[in-house]
């Protein structure tokens, strides 16, 4: 059976400026003190929650991807997190995962947060994704799709739900409920990142990034605090546990259209 280590990052985000969160983000991981197989960053990582797509917007052969691409390689680890994306005329909040070999992960972040009117920027995204790495089938998520649970529905498919996030202090305790719920009700791990600090519309964040077994309890947490954390996730104490409450045998069954 497989183990697999995530390397959360919790960082205050410079607004709109790219290049100064790739030079931020490119110093927190050469300064990681341990091999880690995949690290993690908060949703659209290089601008803050922005709505100005149209100005900010890089292609996916821009200088952020390739900025993942490099960092995936040099670290050996797989590199995540969202940017905002321009593809076939239309702007994503779009989740990429860039692997050491330099494959890419995309998901197109489903809900969009309309109490901010992000879905008269971008568009929705239509598919779930799952990939292996590991050994560890792993589904990704974006910030606002943490409040639909049948979206998240774990039918089999994955060992790992991953949210990166803008989650604002002011919703703190949903942030942090929901995540152990998305753990327990779906005999998975769950690991969610969010950012620290105040963004370009002085809309504040607490952090409260976590890794989270399957019981909903914790295995690392950053509370408010800017930095990294890490943690092995083992695959054998899941199926296991799996095994042994089968709670999935019970739930209802339903179609998503």
């Amino acid at each position: 059976m497989s183990t697999l280590n995530v390397t959360i990052v919790q960082a205050d985000l410079l607004w709109q400026d790219a290049a100064g969160n790739r030079q931020h983000f490119t110093t927190i991981i050469e300064d990681l003190q341990k091999p880690t197989d995949l690290i993690v960053l908060p949703e659209m990582f290089t601008t803050g929650f922005s709505m100005d797509a149209a100005e900010l917007a890089e292609t996916m052969d821009g200088d952020s991807v390739t900025w993942m691409r490099d960092m995936a390689a040099s670290s050996n680890a797989a590199v995540c997190g969202s940017l905002i994306i321009a593809d076939n005329q239309q702007y994503f909040n779009r989740f990429i995962c860039a692997s050491p070999a330099g494959d890419l992960q995309c998901y197109d972040k489903r809900h969009l947060f309309r109490l901010a009117d992000e879905h008269s920027h971008y568009a929705a995204g239509t598919e779930l994704l799952t990939f292996d790495l590991q050994g560890f089938r792993i589904c990704p998520m974006v910030c606002y799709d943490l409040r639909f649970p049948v979206w998240s529905r774990n039918c089999g498919l994955y060992d790992l739900l991953l949210y990166v996030a803008n989650w604002p202090d002011r919703r703190h305790h949903a942030w942090a409920t929901l995540l152990r719920a998305r753990a327990i009700e779906n005999l998975s791990y769950v690991a969610g990142v969010n950012r620290t600090g105040t963004d370009g519309n002085n809309i504040s964040y607490s952090g409260g990034s976590s890794i989270i077994d399957f019981l909903g309890e914790d295995l690392a947490n950053l509370g408010d605090h800017a930095g990294t954390a890490s943690a092995e996730l083992d695959l054998e104490k899941l199926t296991a546990f799996r095994d042994r409450f089968a709670f999935h045998e019970d739930a209802d069954s339903f179609a998503i259209t």
